[in-house]
């Protein structure tokens, strides 16, 4: 068995426990990868080979992600279209994707006699249509459409060519089942089972008394065009960077023929993660 390591060292614990995994890993029997990028970082240990990150993920058989939340997404992008499973180690705050935390290194020997089981995540297909052509991003948590400053702006919204909604809102959230424990839960949506396959569309104050919250069946494609003429919008997608999003483009949302498989070293449920990781305090990194 292989595994490829992909750390954030930007995260306080993340170095340290990216080392302790390295040999527990080598203890096991199991071969420990990384990218070049980090030769530096894991010099000390004799054992670890590196490669190119796209060249190891093909050639291993399973990725570990040493971070939060942001780094499983990371590297969700890239294992899509693969069907590597991504195992989370969380050394950020929440970690809500991540299956075992910094104290919990000695869960890493299940991987070894396969005791755990995977689960399958959803992702969406981002179409962005403008005058320079067409671009397809993936989202495995969600897309956010917003002006700067909190700003209102008006959105057209429609499900397979009809009309759902004209809106008045700061923003649009768009989710997966995985990615509604996210903003779209901050924003006021519900939280969906990750299993299931749907698109949820959440209002970021919405200036109505009467928007809510809508699930879309994963059969649905959503459009979504803006409405003013000279309004300052942008698009991110799971949190990257913004993307400029004009008057007279179109954003085409839907289920991706892609998922992402995430390793659950515990065999918890997803309310179990809920009620443990939502109703904690956040810890300090």
């Amino acid at each position: 068995m292989n595994v490829v390591l992909f750390p954030n060292f930007k995260k306080k614990n993340a170095l340290n426990c990216a080392l302790a995994a390295c040999d527990i890993l080598n203890g096991l029997q199991i071969g420990v990868y990384a990218d070049l990028a980090y030769a530096e970082e894991f010099a000390e240990k004799e054992y670890v080979k590196f490669g190119k990150i796209d060249e190891l993920i093909k050639f291993c058989d399973v990725v570990i992600a040493i971070g939060g939340d942001g780094t499983i997404l990371k590297c969700a992008k890239l294992v899509c279209g693969t069907d590597k499973p991504v195992l989370g180690i969380n050394s950020g705050r929440l970690g809500f994707m991540a299956s075992a935390e910094v104290c919990e290194m000695n869960e890493l020997s299940k991987l070894k006699n396969g005791d755990y089981k995977i689960e399958k995540r959803m992702m969406l297909d981002i179409r962005h249509v403008s005058e320079d052509g067409e671009k397809v991003y993936k989202a495995l948590n969600d897309v956010v459409i917003a002006r700067p400053y909190s700003k209102l702006c008006d959105f057209e919204i429609s499900a397979s060519s009809r009309v759902v909604s004209n809106m008045r809102a700061d923003g649009l959230v768009f989710s997966t089942p995985t990615g509604s424990t996210a903003y779209s839960l901050s924003a006021g949506g519900p939280i969906v089972e990750p299993d299931m396959e749907c698109i949820e569309f959440a209002p970021i104050c919405p200036h109505s008394l009467f928007s809510r919250p809508i699930i879309f069946s994963p059969n649905k494609t959503i459009c979504v065009k803006i409405k003013n003429a000279d309004a300052d919008v942008y698009f991110s997608v799971d949190g990257t960077e913004g993307i400029k999003f004009y008057s007279g483009d179109s954003l085409e949302i839907s289920k991706s023929k892609d998922f992402i498989n995430l390793i659950d070293l515990k065999k918890s449920t997803f309310f179990d993660s809920v009620n443990k990781k939502l109703m904690q305090s956040i810890k300090e990194v």
